[in-house]
């Protein structure tokens, strides 16, 4: 049997979204634990010309939504991008969690070869739906997951492989 595009898809989002929730629980408690001010943490990046942490976690949020909104056909919700504690990044993820829950097999499965038409960096991007999913949205939001980890274990905050991947 084959994949389907919403088992390809929202299972997958959903535990990295769960699981990056949990390791900024980590860096919350990191950062309390240390009397290091939350904003240091948020805004530290791994290379000068990289995103910083707040910025890698609205990224995956964005990433989420915007790649179960798109394979749905549905409109894609707008968020600000004014998180300034880990407190505000969760309740950002907790809002793309009940989003992305939102939808079932039947809003995704078949997108294959819908037409997906987004901007990037005031760039038109055209994809159909697999090759939009398979090669530019879940790298994507890997890419930025694995960063936002990346930073927190770089600064310390004891996190590894099993909170990465949800099994703690």
């Amino acid at each position: 049997m084959p994949l389907s595009m919403y088992h390809a898809s929202v299972p997958a989002l959903l535990q990295m979204l769960n699981s990056l929730d949990a390791i900024l629980d980590k860096a919350a408690a990191f950062a309390t634990a240390r009397k290091i001010d939350e904003s240091v943490l948020l805004g530290s990046r791994l290379a000068p010309d990289m995103f910083p942490l707040v910025r890698q976690v609205q990224i995956t949020a964005d990433f989420a939504k915007g790649t179960t909104a798109r394979l749905a056909g549905a409109e894609v919700p707008k968020y600000e991008d004014d998180e300034k504690t880990f407190a505000e990044l969760k309740a950002r993820i907790a809002k793309t969690v009940k989003f992305v829950q939102g939808f079932e097999a039947a809003d995704i499965d078949g997108s294959e070869d819908r037409d997906i038409v987004l901007s990037v960096g005031g760039q038109e991007m055209r994809f159909k739906g697999q090759p939009y999913l398979v090669l530019f949205a879940l790298p994507n939001f890997y890419f930025h997951a694995t960063t936002a980890y990346d930073i927190l274990r770089h600064l310390g905050v004891e996190v590894g492989k099993r909170d990465f991947i949800g099994m703690t």
